[in-house]
């Protein structure tokens, strides 16, 4: 080729636009951008200075996320127990903590309305009523029932010792003889239970009352008495010399009483504590008498019941003393 030639051709491909040169470098960049587009990278991309001074709530503003992610909500795990504690249920609630502060909750999930209802009657306390069958008492367990006569005499059992015994040289002993000995009504004093006071403050006028021998050989039933004054104060609690003085007994408040008896009879044969506890026995007659259930009272309670028994008891042993003495 001519020189002339040459240097035209030369110019007017330097002059003329590269098309397919062009056209496969755009393919390429094409290629490049679409490829920077979709990959992502396992490394965490560096912040810049700028990104990672700013508060935290606008990084991820500053960065393009490469792709969506879920945020994990706070979950708070919830086990419901039954009453018996053998049986539990777990489960799992999601709280939302969307634009909270310092920890307090801002904004409520979506929860259906059948579960909102279900929590808060879980949440309500609940009462339980159990309907417990009675089981009517037997008739040996049932207590009589005592029919008192209100327009008559009450009765009682009032205790003393026989045998002598000595406190502060004085002799406390005091006998059914005794009191049938007596030209006056005796005071019954000396009582220092308030369990015994109590029945004596409770003491009319014409009540009946056994006369117990205690503290003896064969304690018992030996006679009968009737109460002919009713309670005043004891004076022996406040004589330093008598054997039932009581140094805190105050003369302005009294404690301590005292009624005034009578002899009425006294038994052929002692009813003794061992008879009458024959009678005592599940569904005997003297089961409830007071006596023989508080053992230390020295001032007791008896139904008319009891007592009525008791008299046949003597008067069964007057007719057997009264026929051995009609034998020849």
């Amino acid at each position: 080729m001519a020189p002339a030639k040459r240097k035209a051709g030369a110019m007017a491909d330097a002059t003329a636009p590269p098309a397919k040169k062009g056209r496969r470098s755009s393919e390429n960049d094409n290629k490049e951008t679409n490829v920077d587009k979709t990959a992502t990278s396992s490394r965490p991309k560096r912040l810049s200075t700028s990104a990672a001074n700013a508060p935290r709530r606008l990084r991820s503003s500053n960065s393009a996320p490469t792709t969506p992610t879920i945020s994990s909500a706070p979950t708070k795990k919830v086990t419901k127990t039954s009453m018996n504690g053998s049986a539990t249920k777990s489960t799992t609630k999601t709280v939302s903590t969307k634009g909270s502060k310092r920890g307090k909750q801002s904004g409520k999930a979506a929860v259906p309305k059948e579960k909102t209802i279900a929590a808060q009657n879980s949440r309500q306390k609940t009462s339980i009523s159990i309907e417990v069958p009675t089981t009517p008492k037997s008739e040996a367990n049932v207590e009589p029932e005592v029919e008192e006569d209100m327009d008559g005499p009450s009765y009682w059992l009032m205790k003393a010792e026989p045998e002598s015994r000595i406190e502060k040289g004085k002799d406390v002993k005091f006998s059914i003889d005794d009191l049938k000995a007596a030209t006056s009504p005796e005071g019954w004093d000396g009582v220092r239970n308030y369990g015994a006071r109590n029945n004596m403050r409770l003491m009319m006028e014409g009540d009946q009352a056994f006369f117990y021998h205690s503290n003896c050989k064969v304690p018992g039933i030996v006679g009968t008495m009737e109460i002919v004054k009713e309670h005043s104060v004891d004076e022996t609690a406040f004589d330093p010399e008598h054997p039932y003085y009581d140094e805190k007994s105050d003369r302005a408040k009294p404690k301590w009483c005292l009624v005034h008896v009578e002899f009425c009879q006294k038994f052929p044969e002692i009813i003794s504590l061992k008879e009458l506890q024959k009678y005592a026995k599940p569904g005997g007659v003297l089961e409830n008498m007071e006596v023989l259930n508080r053992a230390r009272l020295s001032v007791s309670k008896v139904t008319k019941k009891e007592w009525d028994f008791i008299m046949s008891l003597v008067d069964s042993e007057n007719v057997a003393a009264t026929a051995i003495q009609q034998q020849p």
